[in-house]
């Protein structure tokens, strides 16, 4: 128990309480043990003090009787040196450093010599000294024994075994009352209130629910109020609003889904923690959450609604929501993995969207929703979404929005190659010079397109290890058949390394970067530039030499301020 309140581990389990309850019984014992030692020490003390006087109780009559009073006789006592004779092997087990045999002699301390002196006579007899003797002999093997517990743990552990089936067999009582799984005739969840909560999911993995209520509503451009308690090295990563009893998937990383409502996950304060989400599902080593992702509380509109899934080997498959429903407690295999394969992300999805692939080499791929057709099946593999060489892995997928392109009057040019020049020169005349001194492009699109295509526009920002990074126009990325492999994303050097992350943000977004040795950074990204596919980007982290950035976790606006309704991984809403 000392052990659990000597800070909050990260991850508590039962082997962990029962590690502790182990070390907490081993300190009562160790502590319960060198008290008994003391209690015999002193006892055998006294012991072998009359011991020795019986040994040599002649000489000790004959003191006591010249002496002139009972100071004078403990005095004399404790001054003379008196033969241990057969006593000294049991001065020797009592290992008392001021009172050691020297050279066959013992010299009395003044407890030994109090104690002589109020010996009775009645001790003196045969049948007394024999009691005295088997005294000091059970007096031999306790100290024997209370050593032999203090230096060797496995008789320690012996000890607390052996106490733990005492007190079984002791107190265990047959169970005299019955559980049963439906106490009432009606479904626990409609005693449930129907409540909105604010669930938040931090970096690194803690979760909990909050009611709406507990926020009020404060005028634009207030500071706001702190909405989780997070250490150092910690961040809030994912917000959004739930009813009590709307379901919430979870995907793990080696392909798991678990489904938990949201009245079940810890009720806590917005100056808390709140709980590991190891704790909350059964989760196995080297396994975390991938996707938090909760479903619509209609259940009629799941059978319209659909979700997107990538791994690291390229692959994607797309299934009807509706077939991550009625999950147990033990969860559901969402998606098979080959070995060494990981579930990369999940994310809801329509006909009107694109996906977008990246990978750790600066490859990327653009393709339709619409070309991954829906399986029917949770335990299939899915299709491939872009051909991987080498030790390339993918490392992040995008839902985009689709846009269809029009025809550029009088020129042959795609729609997006003229908006991303004209966005380009726009932006250079705004941060560089005067229009005069940039020549503007020949072509030019109305300014109600330039408009529609401007709200339609997302930006993918791109990190490397090496603490490098950039944003792209989404537009940059042109749409191709799903299984090829892809366009550049990035100029991966050495000195910008292999990537990492790739994802949408918005221009209030922040991003935290942690380093595998535990650094971090956080930055908003409007400080990050635009470029285009082919470009190194800036320095948004400056690692050392044997450090690599091993996380980019997107911090939505909503998180941040609560001023918009995006949600904090940049997906389009279910």
């Amino acid at each position: 128990m000392l052990a659990l309140n000597q800070g909050r581990p990260e991850q508590l389990n039962l082997k962990d309480i029962i590690s502790a309850f182990v070390e907490f019984r081993e300190q009562v014992i160790t502590r319960r043990t060198s008290f008994l030692l003391k209690k015999a020490r002193e006892r055998a003390h006294v012991l072998a003090g009359l011991l020795v006087a019986l040994n040599n109780i002649e000489e000790v009559i004959t003191l006591i009787r010249g002496a002139a009073d009972a100071a004078g006789a403990r005095k004399a006592l404790t001054e003379t040196e008196w033969p241990a004779k057969e006593v000294e092997d049991f001065i020797s087990i009592i290992d008392d450093p001021g009172h050691s045999v020297v050279n066959g002699n013992y010299r009395l301390s003044e407890a030994q010599a109090r104690a002589i002196l109020e010996l009775r006579l009645q001790r003196l007899t045969g049948m007394e000294r024999g009691k005295l003797i088997e005294e000091t002999k059970e007096l031999s093997e306790k100290i024997h024994d209370y050593l032999d517990i203090l230096k060797s743990r496995e008789r320690l552990i012996n000890v607390v075994r052996e106490e733990l089936i005492t007190a079984k067999d002791t107190f265990s009582t047959p169970r005299r009352t019955a559980l049963e799984e439906n106490e009432f005739e009606h479904d626990i969840e409609d005693l449930i209130q129907r409540e909105e909560m604010v669930i938040t999911v931090s970096l690194k993995g803690y979760i909990k629910r909050v009611p709406l209520s507990t926020y009020k509503a404060q005028h634009r451009g207030g500071k706001g109020r702190s909405g989780m308690a997070t250490r150092d090295e910690d961040v809030v990563d994912k917000l959004f609003v739930a009813n009590t009893h709307t379901p919430v998937l979870f995907f793990t990383s080696r392909g798991m889904v678990y489904q938990m409502k949201v009245y079940r996950l810890p009720l806590g304060t917005p100056q808390a923690r709140g709980k590991a989400m190891v704790n909350l599902l059964p989760l196995s080593e080297g396994e975390w959450i991938q996707t938090v992702m909760p479903m619509p509380l209609e259940e009629e509109t799941w059978e319209n609604l659909q979700v997107m899934f990538a791994t690291s080997a390229g692959t994607v498959r797309r299934n009807d929501l509706s077939d991550f429903t009625n999950i147990k407690k033990n969860g559901k295999i969402a998606m098979k993995l080959d070995e060494g394969e990981r579930l990369i992300s999940v994310q809801p999805c329509s006909e009107q969207h694109d996906v977008l692939l990246t990978t750790k080499a600066g490859k990327a791929i653009r393709f339709q929703v619409s070309d991954v057709r829906i399986f029917k099946s949770r335990g299939s593999m899915g299709v491939r979404g872009i051909r991987l060489t080498g030790s390339d892995a993918v490392v992040g997928m995008s839902i985009l929005r689709h846009v269809n392109y029009e025809d550029v009057p009088n020129s042959d040019l795609h729609e997006r190659e003229v908006y991303l020049r004209q966005t380009s020169y726009l932006r250079r005349v705004t941060n560089e010079t005067t229009e005069n001194e940039i020549g503007q492009p020949d072509v030019m699109l109305s300014p109600e397109r330039l408009a529609f295509l401007g709200a339609a526009e997302d930006f993918i920002l791109t990190v490397t290890e090496n603490g490098i990074g950039k944003r792209t126009s989404a537009y940059e990325y042109r749409i191709t058949n799903r299984g090829g492999q892809g366009i550049w994303n990035i100029d991966v050097t050495d000195k910008a390394g292999l990537v990492v992350a790739g994802f949408p943000v918005n221009h209030s977004d922040q991003i935290m970067l942690v380093t595998n040795s535990g650094q971090l950074i956080r930055c908003a990204v409007d400080e990050i530039g635009i470029t285009g596919r082919r470009t190194q980007g800036v320095w948004i982290f400056r690692v050392d030499n044997d450090e690599k950035v091993v996380s980019v976790s997107l911090i939505g606006d909503e998180v941040n301020s609560s001023d918009d309704g995006d949600n904090a991984e940049g997906q389009p809403e279910l």
